[in-house]
C-alpha cells in the first residue's frame, strides 16, 4: 500500500474517530483500514492512535502526524489540480457553507445558476447554524453573518443585515406598537432557540447599549416557527431582517423600535486562501457576491424606512 494511501486511511480514521466509519467513508472494508493503520504504525516505529474496546483518541506523535497529513494531502490535491488544468479551468467538486435559512433563501438559487453557466463543477451545501471550521470540514466557501474572527482567510463583504423586532399588523392593532423597548417586557415574545437573540436582546438609546432581559412566551427551535407565529398574529419576535424581507414587503409583518436597533451585521463571503485559488473557487466567488451584492435584501441602503 503506497504512503499516500496510508495517509488517507488515517485522515479518515482520525476524523472519523473509528475504523468501521472510516470505512464507510473510503467505500472499504474495516479490516483493510485497520491493517493500513496497523502498518503505517509498524513502519513508523510509533503509536498513532490509542484503541480501548470504547474509545479511540490519537497521540500526541497521532496529532502531529495528522497535521503533516493533512498539508501533504492538500499540496498532492494542489499539484494534481494545477497538472489537470483546475487553475484556469473550473471544474472538481465545491463545497459550500451558510447559514441554514439564509442559504435555502439566497444561496441555493445562486447554486443552481453557477452549475449551469460551470458544467465541469459538483457543488455540496452544508447548511447549518453554526461556524463551520472551513479547514477540519475542508469547505472552499462559505457565508458568514457578523463579524469576522478567523485568521488566514480572505473575505468579501457583500450586504449587511439588521437585527429587528416585527409583529403582524393585527397584533399591533391590537396590543398597541411600542415605542421603547422596555415595553417588550409586557409584550407576548415567541423566540426560536437556534437565534443568538434569546434571552437578552440588545438596543441602542442616545448612543449607549440597552439590553432588555426576554421571558418569552413562547420558544420555538426553528426561525421559520417564530417567524410564521409573529406572522400569524401570535406575539412578537426578534431576527435577522434577511428572514422576514418577504413578509414585510407583502405586509404579513411590521417592524417596530427601528429607531432603537443596534448597528447591522455584516455579510462576508469568504474563502481559504492558502497558494494558488482554483478557478472553481474563484469564479464561485465572484458569481456569488456578485448576486447577493446586487440583492435588495441586504443592501445597506434600503435597511431603513423614512
Amino acid at each position: 500500500m503506497d504512503r499516500f494511501h496510508e495517509m488517507q486511511v488515517f485522515l479518515a480514521v482520525a476524523e472519523e474517530e473509528g475504523f468501521a466509519a472510516a470505512a464507510r467513508r473510503l467505500k472499504t472494508s474495516p479490516p483493510s483500514v485497520t491493517r493500513a493503520v496497523a502498518a503505517m504504525e509498524q513502519r513508523i516505529g510509533t503509536q498513532l492512535l490509542a484503541r480501548t474496546t470504547r474509545s479511540l483518541h490519537l497521540t500526541d506523535a497521532g496529532q502531529r502526524y495528522l497535521e503533516d497529513c493533512r498539508r501533504i494531502l492538500a499540496e498532492l490535491e494542489e499539484a494534481e489540480e494545477a497538472a489537470a488544468g483546475s487553475y484556469s479551468i473550473p471544474g472538481g467538486h465545491l463545497t459550500v457553507t451558510a447559514p441554514v435559512l439564509f442559504g435555502e433563501l439566497y444561496v441555493a438559487p445562486v447554486l443552481g445558476e453557477y452549475l449551469d453557466q460551470f458544467p465541469l463543477v459538483s457543488i455540496s451545501a452544508l447548511l447549518v447554524d453554526r461556524v463551520v471550521n472551513m479547514a477540519d470540514e475542508g469547505v472552499d466557501v462559505a457565508v458568514r453573518i457578523g463579524h469576522l474572527h478567523e485568521p488566514g482567510q480572505q473575505a468579501i463583504k457583500v450586504g449587511e443585515v439588521r437585527r429587528v423586532v416585527c409583529a403582524s399588523p393585527a397584533y399591533l392593532d391590537e396590543n398597541g406598537r411600542p415605542q421603547w423597548p422596555e415595553q417588550l417586557r409586557e409584550a407576548k415574545i415567541v423566540t426560536s432557540s437556534s437565534s443568538q437573540l434569546v434571552s437578552e436582546w440588545t438596543f441602542v438609546d442616545a448612543g449607549r447599549p440597552l439590553k432588555i432581559a426576554i421571558e418569552p412566551r413562547l420558544s420555538v427551535t426553528a426561525n421559520n416557527a417564530a417567524i410564521n407565529l409573529a406572522r400569524l398574529g401570535w406575539g412578537m419576535t426578534r431576527v435577522l431582517s434577511y428572514q422576514v424581507a418577504a413578509a414585510v414587503a407583502a405586509g404579513e409583518l411590521e417592524l417596530v423600535l427601528e429607531a432603537f436597533e443596534p448597528a447591522p451585521l455584516p455579510i462576508h463571503v469568504v474563502f481559504q486562501q492558502n497558494g494558488r485559488i482554483p478557478a472553481k473557487v474563484n469564479t464561485f466567488v465572484d458569481f456569488l457576491s456578485q448576486r447577493l451584492g446586487q440583492d435588495a435584501a441586504l443592501n445597506p441602503a434600503t435597511k431603513r424606512r423614512a
